[in-house]
């Protein structure tokens, strides 16, 4: 019996990347694959290199090996952190046009991606520094999806917010995956949403990387020694 996404064209191949600062190997010879549609989570513990291979991927530092995206792809980046002061004069809707204008995607973007996340208008149209965590992150995955991307990163999408707007979040992620048919990448530490959203996961260590089915991955003593009661209490 075939299994969900078996024989589907593939989103991105990643074959043997290694990047380097210096003589420092942050990441050494990963390989996996991203099938269309699909979610990979990426796990690992804090300096594993997570952060260092999304921004390689979207060739935001050089790395060696191949990284094929497949043709068309466009990519939507939600960071963990923006370099963006609060508390600049800047609404939510000056952000999402800025973007727009950069991707040359139609005025109406902006209120088309905020409706997509929940945000009403009136939040919009408050400065960015008003807004709470959880909205701001919103804000951030509605700058990501202007332009129509097929393909969604993130990093650590519910930094910064509490636990009812973190599963909120996570909700609105496979909501939008479903609904726009998105390929998903995403660094998490929450391993109850790994288990719950991911197809497969790709663990990264100062050791070595790791892919595979979400399942499997989950029974491996790899992930065990990184995440210890967790793992195995979502095993039962």
């Amino acid at each position: 019996m075939l299994t969900r996404f078996e024989n589907r064209p593939h989103a991105l191949d990643v074959i043997g990347v290694s990047v380097a600062f210096g003589e420092v190997c942050v990441i050494d010879n990963v390989s996996f694959h991203v099938d269309v549609g699909s979610t990979l989570a990426i796990v690992g513990r804090n300096g594993s290199g997570k952060t260092v291979l999304l921004k390689a991927l979207i060739g935001a530092v050089r790395a060696s090996g191949t990284i094929r995206w497949a043709p068309e792809t466009r990519i939507g980046y939600v960071p963990q952190k923006l370099d963006i002061q609060r508390d600049l004069p800047l609404t939510g809707r000056d952000f999402l046009n800025a973007k727009a204008d950069v991707a040359r995607a139609p005025a109406t973007d902006a209120q088309r991606v905020a409706g997509l996340v929940n945000l009403s208008q009136s939040i919009v149209d408050q400065p960015i520094g008003t807004l709470s965590g959880g909205q701001f992150q919103r804000l951030l995955l509605a700058f990501a999806l202007v332009g129509t991307p097929s393909v969604l990163l993130f990093d650590e999408p519910t930094a910064g917010v509490d636990e009812p707007e973190e599963k909120s979040v996570y909700a609105l992620i496979h909501q939008l995956q479903q609904n726009e048919g998105l390929s998903v990448l995403v660094i998490s530490h929450d391993m109850t949403q790994v288990q719950a959203s991911a197809d497969h996961i790709l663990f990264l260590s100062h050791h070595g990387s790791y892919f595979g089915k979400t399942a499997d991955m989950l029974n491996s003593e790899r992930l065990q020694e990184l995440h210890g009661p967790t793992v195995a209490h979502l095993r039962e």
